[in-house]
């Protein structure tokens, strides 16, 4: 059957404008491909960059606050047992001594040593991009008492004829005074400041790094502790 003018003129417009539209479609595909490539290319870069460090402690004072947090930083307990001796004498005159009374106290005693974070200041935080440096007080004595439910009066002799003073409350509060000294005397010649330096610094260090990713440097403050002489 054959085909007039007019159609096959129609036919043609159909084709050009249907060649068109492929093109344009192609082209908008083309456009839409260049643009998910280039972001696929920045995602990736972005992936391998460095990024930067997000600290959540921006300056000394949220730090410091965050540390004083902790309030008093206990580190250390020592727990020593002693014999402790005290005496009385009765005399007569000035240099005759008529009777002794003798007094043991057999004592059990807790000594704690840490950091006062109290004395802490901004002034002892540096924050730089890389590092943090903090300088915490010198441990200290905390507390020294006498654990009096395990403490006892081991001896008490009023010596002969029991004529010595019968004064053993007085023998037995003097023995406890002797006992705070001798445990925090015995405390300090087994290093408990020391140790107590040692574990403040690492407590301190790992409260930081829990939420933090810089270099952490904790020293003590050369002012020296007077808690042992």
């Amino acid at each position: 059957m054959a085909t007039d003018k007019s159609s096959l003129s129609a036919i043609k417009k159909i084709l050009v404008y249907g060649s068109g539209s492929t093109l344009f479609v192609l082209a908008l595909m083309g456009f839409t491909l260049k643009r998910i490539s280039d972001r696929s290319v920045d995602t990736l870069t972005s992936l391998f960059q460095p990024q930067p460090i997000e600290s959540k402690a921006e300056n000394s004072a949220l730090l410091l606050k965050k540390i004083q947090n902790l309030q008093e930083l206990t580190t250390t307990v020592y727990q020593i047992e002693t014999v402790v001796p005290t005496s009385a004498d009765r005399t007569f005159g000035k240099n005759w001594t008529v009777a002794t009374t003798k007094l043991l106290y057999l004592a059990r005693g807790e000594v704690k040593a840490g950091i006062d974070l109290n004395q802490l200041t901004k002034d002892d935080i540096k924050i730089t991009p890389n590092k943090i440096a903090i300088a915490i007080p010198a441990a200290e004595i905390l507390d020294s008492k006498i654990d009096v439910n395990h403490s006892q009066v081991y001896h008490y002799d009023r010596g002969f004829l029991n004529l010595g003073p019968d004064v053993a409350p007085q023998l037995q509060t003097l023995a406890q005074q002797k006992t705070l000294n001798r445990i925090v005397d015995n405390a300090c010649n087994q290093g408990i400041l020391n140790q107590a330096n040692q574990q403040a610094k690492k407590a301190i260090a790992s409260l930081i790094v829990a939420t933090n990713e810089r270099e952490i440097e904790i020293t003590i403050n050369p002012k020296p502790s007077l808690s042992c002489k």
